[in-house]
């Protein structure tokens, strides 16, 4: 494979390196136009556009009716699944659940020295929709990821939305729904389903936000419907990084490439190396055993495209690197991980130590697996309980209370020559 490799020490690295992780497909004009003409067409026909574009894009023959899965089929799905698959979902649920009851905010308010209490009510919201993607892979953990935070959150009514190409359900995605306790399940993917999720059709319900990762009509789509509903992020790609001393057996590393790399050919693994020889260690591990997964190619164009082996001279080399990349994923596979996790202040997720492959926070560790992408890590944060309820600023004033900030408001208004709001506050300024 011929994979990008870096030296950190090089006069052109920061431009290189600049190259390496460049990621705006989300602004191809064409899609862009696509997605709007699919979002018009689904406010202006509803349900008759939404079905037009399924029998289109997933290829099987649909009327409104076939789109909602009966609730039965939900439960049917589960009680198919082997006891294995339902042990691993089962521990995998119960560990976000935990992780989520942690995240939980609660209101609170105090009273001031005049007598008014200021506080903060949090409330969930009350329908929340979630994408779910069903193309070239199915995603049952993304099921519970990102239902069982709005679950714990209090969220009334959750919908999910996933493709079924062909018509073909996953057993998989539909068992996990069912435990997650989704309400409503629609066959619909795409951007019309974001669409359909933002403004409602005759089948699908409005809601108030979207969460949920898809190919680049979904997240463009996202971007377009946000300000009707509130969306999680716009994600790109997956992509990890790797700091490792050397001293990790280079087949671990390199799996742990492979692990983000399978997911699709834009995906960007890259490995930062204290050890200029123990990149070509991981080299000769990645040939020996690329042959041995079954979605090779994908990995091998997705390294080909985006990956990346960078030779960093020392640990706080490699830690400006980590900081300046801001990774979704960070695996810190060296000595004193701990130490180095402190000094890192951009990253969606760190992995610390040489025991904590990503693909365990992926699936059941707990803490959730959608994360800012795309160096957003530097200003955003994985999806969360608190993504799924609502701040809500509380003000209550006392007669005294609020003739004692009376003036205060009222000059401030006056300077901004807003002077309705000025004798507002005046009004309740008492009089002796």
């Amino acid at each position: 494979m011929d994979i990008t490799t870096l030296k950190a020490n090089s006069a052109d690295f920061n431009q290189a390196l600049e190259a390496l992780l460049s990621w705006d497909a989300s602004e191809d004009a064409s899609i862009a136009g696509t997605v709007s003409d699919i979002i018009d067409n689904i406010r202006q026909q509803g349900d008759v556009a939404l079905v037009s574009y399924t029998e289109k894009f997933d290829q099987w023959p649909v009327s409104a009716d076939d789109l909602l899965v009966d609730a039965k089929q939900l439960e049917s799905a589960w009680d198919s699944l082997p006891d294995e698959q339902k042990t691993a979902l089962r521990t995998a649920a119960d560990r976000v659940r935990a992780y989520a009851e942690h995240q939980k905010l609660q209101s609170w308010g105090f009273e001031d020295e005049f007598g008014n209490t200021l506080g903060q009510k949090i409330t969930a919201l009350d329908r929340v929709g979630v994408y779910v993607p069903g193309g070239k892979a199915a995603y049952p953990s993304s099921v519970l990821m990102n239902t069982i935070p709005a679950k714990v959150a209090g969220v009334a009514e959750i919908i999910m939305v996933t493709p079924t190409p062909k018509g073909e359900l996953n057993n998989l995605v539909l068992a996990a729904a069912w435990l997650a306790g989704v309400d409503k399940v629609l066959r619909v993917g795409g951007a019309q389903a974001v669409a359909a999720l933002a403004y409602g059709t005759q089948t699908v319900p409005a809601v108030d936000k979207i969460v949920g990762p898809g190919n680049i009509y979904v997240a463009t789509a996202k971007k377009m419907v946000f300000g009707r509903v509130g969306i999680d992020m716009v994600a790109g790609p997956s992509e990890i990084l790797i700091i490792c001393d050397g001293k990790t057996d280079p087949d671990w590393i390199a799996m742990d490439l492979f692990s983000q790399a399978e997911h699709d050919e834009n995906a960007q693994s890259i490995l930062v190396s204290l050890d200029a020889e123990f990149i070509d260690r991981v080299k000769d591990s990645m040939d020996k055993l690329l042959p041995t997964l079954e979605r090779a190619e994908v990995i091998k164009a997705s390294l080909s495209n985006r990956g990346g082996f960078i030779h960093a001279d020392t640990a706080e080399q490699a830690i400006d690197i980590a900081n300046k990349i801001a990774p979704e994923h960070l695996e810190l596979s060296v000595d004193d991980a701990e130490q180095m996790a402190g000094q890192i202040h951009q990253a969606g997720a760190i992995f610390i130590g040489r025991y904590t492959p990503e693909a365990l926070g992926d699936y059941c560790a707990g803490p959730n697996h959608v994360l800012p992408t795309s160096g957003t890590a530097r200003f955003s944060s994985p999806l969360g309980v608190y993504d799924f309820q609502k701040r809500t600023s509380i003000i209550h004033c006392s007669q005294s209370g609020a003739s004692a900030l009376a003036d205060t408001a009222s000059v401030l208004a006056r300077g901004e020559a807003l002077t309705a709001h000025a004798r507002s506050a005046e009004y309740r300024k008492l009089t002796s």
